[in-house]
This record gives C-alpha cells, sequence and structure tokens, in this order.
C-alpha cells in the first residue's frame, strides 16, 4: 500500500513537466519555409519584406493625397504600418 501511494505521488508529480514537453515538442512539426534560388527562407521573413514594400506602398498614397504630414509621429507610424501588413499576411497565408 505505501508503495502504490509512493507512485502516486511521483506520477502527480511528472505529469505535468511530462504534458508540457510534449506540447512544447509539437511546434517542431514542420517549419514553413520557401525554396527561393536554392536557398530556403523562413515564411515569416516573406512576409515582413511584403509588410514593408506594402508600407512603402502606403507611405505614397498618403503622399499623394497629403495625409503623410497629419501624421504627428511617421516614425512610429510606419513601422506599425509594416508590422500590421506583416502580421495580415501572415495569418490570411499561413493561418
Amino acid at each position: 500500500m505505501e508503495r502504490r501511494k509512493n507512485v502516486n505521488r511521483v506520477q502527480r508529480f511528472l505529469t505535468l513537466p511530462a504534458a508540457l514537453f510534449v506540447a512544447a515538442l509539437t511546434g517542431c512539426g514542420r517549419s514553413p519555409t520557401f525554396n527561393i534560388l536554392g536557398s530556403f527562407f523562413p515564411s515569416w521573413l516573406i512576409c515582413l519584406v511584403a509588410g514593408i514594400l506594402l508600407a512603402a506602398i502606403a507611405n505614397r498614397i498618403f503622399a499623394r493625397f497629403a495625409l503623410d504630414k497629419e501624421l504627428l509621429w511617421p516614425v512610429v507610424v510606419y513601422p506599425c504600418l509594416a508590422l500590421f501588413f506583416a502580421c495580415s499576411l501572415w495569418l490570411i497565408l499561413f493561418s
């Protein structure tokens, strides 16, 4: 009976770390990469570059309609806009 109590105590103690370990390993299943000219690039990098390009296009659109003068802190707005576009592309393409 005493041995069974010790086994149950050890089993309860090790259940949570084992479950967390297994949950952490499930993220290592596959890495989303693209083969571009023989070199593998992570997909988040491609989404980031596309987000920066879309932010540059938004800058040109803002300048065309004279909205860039209305921005209080363009140093903050354009990187946030690039991050928004990058995360949106990531969710649309890889969710």
